[in-house]
């Protein structure tokens, strides 16, 4: 018997209260026309109401894929738990989840997304909760702010600490979600789903597996259904025992503001020709000096921001390859996609669940992350989770807490502040107008990536802007290198909101990044 119904006959199944886990990656995997059908159902009868909802990675974005938006009507969340949010400009009207969150319509948390599949995952076996080291000493501490984000959310913490064999850990309380709503690419009448033409399976899995285990519904949305017995068992991800209903939705997005493209899901590989190399400016300059820091044969992350154009630099430089480049999403090799697709990549080796990837990521298997900052605390602390005037504007943590919390090597990038109008000229760095807002303080807004705890643990930090490079050497922050037709005092220090240390070995940052033309990087 066919499992297949329509989103509405899918959605009259779930009932008040209950708590519904989604497997989302902004646009990627994104179950929407399940989830426009569970908002259009409460339009008409106020119901299913007080949900509590988790999402590992965002719902939904702010270019075309509405997600969690469906849901953030009021009355219908009581509670959402996430370790990112939809976001996008600060001129753009805020999603409604966001404007639900700062009203105080519902109690919102932002943990680790690595963690959140975590909790799913202890939930699917029935056993307690999560102990780990992640997310000490930052926003998730509940010595901070324990990952609460307002005050609906600060009255029913959700984290605490534990004292397990004479050492301090966060302890998470396992997450029982009621039901799963996930997405695919293709299921038999079965219900088993596969991905062919995806960019990742997240963690579609586990949360099938939480739903199921704790007797709750499964419901998948896919682009078709096959005949049963049709489907290779090997490309299988998730098997029909876990999967109560199918939903049939042929029109669904790959990905953000992205109909379909087949070197996203590796059915194709693209020529490397094919890729755009950025464009020559001090953001290419930053790109440039993170990839004077990495080593052939490396395994390294990035996220998104300038970083995210450190694979293209190598690819200028003819050197892609040289470099294994790791994604949270999944993805494992090939070159990591920009704007809407990332998280995406094409030409990629293998893809990896989503939890997997974090578990890699949680123990510090990789050999560098490079990630961005919005702000440097002096004591190196970084934030990159929140804006206070626009909260929107940047989506939480993700896994950058889960990455940093062991990884050996990071490397920040930046601008040194916000709003600096420059430009290059003959090899040199010209400083037009220089920005208003320091980004450079003495504490951080939010503590994403603790520079206390990084010293202690002993990890390797630098932070790259275009006028200069810092390491945090014994817990302070010290300038090591100057750009090309920068002064030191003026342009460097005078602009920090915090004394910065100069290293006595200060040296000029190689002339070659500011040239327009191939560097002859070797790694």
């Amino acid at each position: 018997m066919t499992k297949t119904r329509t989103a509405a006959e899918a959605v009259s199944l779930i009932k008040d209260g209950v708590t519904i886990a989604i497997n989302a990656s902004s646009g990627l995997l994104c179950p929407d026309d399940v989830l426009k059908a569970l908002g259009e159902r409460f339009e008409k009868e106020a119901a299913p109401k007080n949900l509590t909802t988790i999402h590992p990675i965002a719902t939904g974005d702010m270019f075309g894929t509405k997600g969690v938006d469906h849901l953030a009507q009021p009355g219908m969340i009581r509670k959402i738990i996430g370790g990112s949010y939809p976001s996008g400009p600060s001129n753009a009207e805020p999603p409604l989840i966001w404007q639900r969150i700062l009203a105080e319509d519902v109690a919102a948390y932002n943990l680790p997304s690595g963690v959140i599949f975590d909790m799913l995952r202890e939930g699917a076996a029935l056993r307690p909760g999560v102990l780990t080291k992640v997310g000490l000493d930052t926003f998730v501490d509940p010595k901070r702010e324990g990952g609460a984000m307002n005050a609906s959310a600060r009255a029913n913490p959700i984290v605490r600490h534990m004292d397990f064999e004479g050492e301090d850990w966060l302890y998470f309380p396992a997450l029982k979600p009621d039901v799963a709503i996930i997405r695919a690419s293709t299921a038999d009448e079965n219900g088993n789903l596969t991905f062919e033409q995806e960019g990742a399976t997240l963690g579609a899995m586990e949360m099938a597996l939480a739903a199921h285990n704790n007797g709750g519904l499964v419901i998948a949305q896919v682009r078709c259904v096959a005949e049963q017995g049709t489907l290779k068992p090997h490309d299988v991800k998730v098997p029909g025992i876990l999967v109560d209903v199918v939903v049939e939705a042929p029109d669904q997005l790959q990905t953000t503001a992205t109909p379909y493209d087949p070197a996203i899901s590796g059915e194709i590989f693209r020529p490397l020709s094919s890729f755009a190399i950025p464009d020559f400016n001090p953001g290419k300059v930053i790109a440039r000096r993170v990839a004077q820091e990495l080593k052939d044969g490396w395994a390294v992350n990035i996220g998104f921001g300038i970083s995210a154009n450190v694979p293209r630099i190598l690819l200028e430089e003819g050197l892609h390859g040289s470099v294994t480049w790791v994604i949270e999403q999944g993805p494992v090799g090939g070159v990591p996609l920009l704007d809407f697709k990332f998280g995406c990549a094409s030409n990629a080796e293998a893809f990896v669940a989503s939890p997997h990837q974090f578990s890699y990521f949680q123990a510090g298997g990789f050999d560098c992350s490079l990630l961005s900052f919005l702000e440097i605390g002096a004591d190196g602390s970084v934030n990159v989770s929140r804006l206070a005037a626009t909260p929107h504007r940047t989506a939480g943590a993700g896994g950058f807490v889960d990455i940093t919390a062991r990884a050996k090597r990071i490397i920040f990038s930046g601008n040194f502040n916000a709003g600096a109008k420059m430009y290059i000229e003959d090899g040199r760095l010209v400083i037009d107008r220089e920005g208003k807002i320091s980004k450079i303080v003495p504490e951080v807004d939010q503590v994403s990536f603790s520079g206390p705890r990084a010293t202690e643990t002993g990890q390797d930090v630098t932070y790259v802007t275009e006028r200069c490079v810092l390491k945090l050497l014994n817990g302070e922050l010290t300038v090591t290198e100057i750009a090309p037709g920068i002064d030191l005092q003026k342009d460097v220090l005078d602009q920090a909101s915090t004394p910065l240390k100069v290293s006595p070995e200060l040296k000029e940052m190689d002339a070659v990044l500011f040239r327009d033309a191939v560097m002859g990087l070797r790694l």
